[in-house]
């Protein structure tokens, strides 16, 4: 059995596909057959897939790295000295064990004292800190004037992943509870408490969670920006929230001068007051420990950490065995460190002729877009206009920032592991609260540039692809034309086509949140997004599961819309330059397909699968190749499909890009 696949010069494999299954009944297991049948996730992994191979190359690149950083010891402030000194000590697991729970100790030594007036200001000390209790803010565009930066405040305060983790009364979901709260009380032992204190605590606690969860607003309905884009005051907030001092926590949390902020969610934190008022300090006390210790569990020591795999790892994920040490504390500077890691991971793996390549493949799609909103039946003349004139604003980022961030005023040694990361969370806060104070700055990334991923983000009206994932099975820089535009060729328009999504096409060409359709026009959209929610609510990945067609809407438009796309720029790539032999007896066309669906291939623990489908707006893979390609006729015509499970018939085709 095998847990890997090697990337090789011939993107397609056959030794993957299985022929026994005709490509028109099921061409997911078509195309990954004899791969999904001999290969095993490992012991460490909750998922396996062609991500998870891409991330396993870019983590044996960034692991010379980070080694050579710590053994060279670069002078002060540089990015190998940053990036060396906090791997070295986040890997000295006997100095991690012996340093005990560090400057971690105060804030718990807080938490346990604070008072009922002081908690408002501890709790701005906390969202300093990314400890996100009961509620947490985030600076990021006002979504009106994308120009500005505002303090959003979300809903948060549960360790369990989301509300209806407390909601559902089903037999395993009430397994899973008790599980979680003997978690809580584990982790409340290792913080002293006695064995029948730590569980009555305990149980208070998870009470205490189950109320946030009962008034916080769900996945699906948080889709709609209108919804989550609630602009307060100060004077309002307070009116909204009474109870609560908003001047001392803006004062603790460091936005003193903030005039209005977003309120994503106004009820939950309407009821987060009644809460602050009705609810004993006790419970307070042991509540913010709790969360205090499961945000800084990676840091502590090995009693903490391995509590909290056995539960969000084993029990939650059904993850066997935690990863080895080097590739969590890799994670940890990735995600404090990820510019200063990703530039000498750029320097090592992407050349400047790859990231024009791929350009080139993105302006070429781009144009096939361009015409076909110019083509909509469906679209009237002035939203077509408007649909164009955000197309041709969308921004470009591929690889990595033009401008690397300055970290230079950070300072990490190699005393404290949890020291250093309150130090670089410090850091961090202090950069985004200055976002307050000056314009958004648009070159600015929200991915580090080894990360395997790519997104769309509507307030700057921007598409973005790291280096991370331009490589085998996505991208092939020498490789055949039918599979690069198979397979990155539908990310990237998935991700252009995330511009045009149910949340996506409610932002303009400037990235402000506003009506830029005609009436008929988003009614005729509706209609055809509703097909989508329809189709995907039938796929069941679990015999009690069934996908949030809902909560998946957008990447589900994004899947149909970014295939549909990249093969109609694949047509005009093979009209500008002849139609290629079959190779291996595959046409082009069916390369273009198996690149696709190849490129997307995986295995997932049932534990994950489960969680997933309850917090994740991605369809798992294997329906996101079946549902995308079951609308194509293109799909039919490349295999000579006549009737089969994957040819749906005309009227239930969602074609909308």
């Amino acid at each position: 059995m095998t847990t890997s696949t090697r990337a090789d010069d011939q993107p397609i494999r056959p030794d993957t596909m299985d022929p026994s299954v005709r490509p028109c009944d099921d061409f997911w297991q078509y195309a990954n057959g004899a791969w999904l049948r001999n290969t095993q996730i490992p012991a460490d992994e909750t998922t396996w897939g062609g991500f998870s191979e891409v991330r396993e190359r870019n983590l044996a690149v960034l692991h010379e790295i980070l080694e050579a950083a710590a053994a060279e010891r670069a002078a002060p402030g540089t990015s190998a000295q940053l990036i060396g000194d906090l791997y070295a000590c986040g890997m000295d697991q006997t100095a991690v064990d012996g340093g005990g729970l560090g400057p971690l100790q105060q804030l718990l030594d807080a938490a346990g004292a604070v008072t009922t007036d002081g908690l408002p200001a501890f709790l701005g000390t906390l969202h300093r800190r990314t400890v996100r209790v009961p509620f947490w803010p985030h600076i990021q565009p006002d979504a009106f004037d994308s120009t500005r930066a505002i303090v959003h405040l979300f809903q948060g305060g549960l360790g369990l992943p989301d509300r209806d983790y407390y909601l559902r009364a089903d037999a395993k979901s009430v397994a899973l509870q008790e599980r979680y709260r003997s978690h809580i009380a584990t982790t409340l032992g290792l913080l002293g408490q006695t064995g029948e204190d730590a569980a009555a605590r305990a149980a208070t606690t998870y009470a205490f969670e189950r109320e946030l969860a009962e008034a916080a607003m769900p996945r699906a309905e948080q889709r709609d920006p209108y919804k989550v884009n609630n602009p307060y005051s100060r004077a309002k907030l307070a009116e909204l929230a009474p109870s609560f001092d908003w001047d001392a926590w803006a004062t603790a949390y460091g936005a003193t001068d903030v005039r209005d902020v977003n309120v994503r969610q106004p009820a939950f934190i309407q009821r987060v007051a009644q809460l602050f008022a009705e609810t004993p300090i006790g419970t307070w006390r042991t509540y913010l420990r709790w969360h205090i210790v499961r945000t800084f569990t990676a840091y502590l020591p090995s009693a903490f950490e391995r509590a909290g795999f056995e539960f969000y790892g084993q029990v939650l994920a059904g993850q066997p065995e935690q990863k080895p040490r080097w590739k969590r504390v890799l994670d940890t500077v990735d995600g404090h460190l990820g510019q200063p890691l990703g530039k000498l991971y750029v320097e090592r793996t992407f050349p400047p002729e790859a990231k024009q390549r791929i350009l080139d493949l993105v302006a070429d799609l781009r144009a096939v877009l361009a015409d076909r909103i110019d083509s909509l039946e469906w679209m009237g003349p002035d939203t077509r206009v408007a649909a164009r004139r955000k197309l041709d604003a969308f921004a470009v980022k591929m690889g990595y920032p033009d401008t690397w961030r300055d970290y230079s005023g950070l300072r990490l040694d190699r005393s404290s592991y949890v020291a250093n990361a309150l130090r670089a969370i410090e850091f961090e806060a202090a950069y985004d609260l200055g976002k307050l104070a000056r314009p958004v700055d648009r070159g600015e990334w929200r991915m580090s540039p080894p990360t395997v991923n790519a997104y769309y983000y509507p307030p700057a009206n921007e598409i973005v692809f790291p280096a991370g994932i331009l490589q085998p099975p996505f991208f092939f820089a020498n490789g055949d034309a039918a599979v690069n535009y198979g397979a990155i060729g539908m990310v990237i328009g998935h991700e252009m086509t995330h511009g045009f999504d149910d949340q996506g096409s409610q932002f303009d060409e400037v990235g402000n949140l506003r009506n830029w359709w005609q009436p008929a026009d988003r009614a005729a959209y509706e209609s055809r997004t509703d097909l989508v929610v329809r189709q995907y609510e039938l796929f069941e990945p679990l015999p009690d599961m069934r996908i949030n067609g809902k909560l998946c809407l957008g990447e589900n438009i994004a899947d149909i819309g970014g295939v549909r796309i990249a093969f109609a720029a694949f047509e005009r790539h093979l009209a500008a330059r002849g139609e290629p032999d079959p190779i291996d007896g595959l046409t082009a066309r069916q390369r273009f397909f198996l690149g696709c669906a190849q490129s997307w291939r995986g295995l997932m623990r049932e534990e994950a699968l489960r969680l997933r489908l309850t917090i994740d707006p991605h369809s798992p893979n294997r329906y996101r190749v079946l549902g995308a390609l079951a609308d194509m006729p293109e799909f039919y015509a490349a295999f000579g499909c006549e009737g089969g499970a994957m040819q749906r018939p005309a009227e239930l085709r969602p074609a909308i890009w």
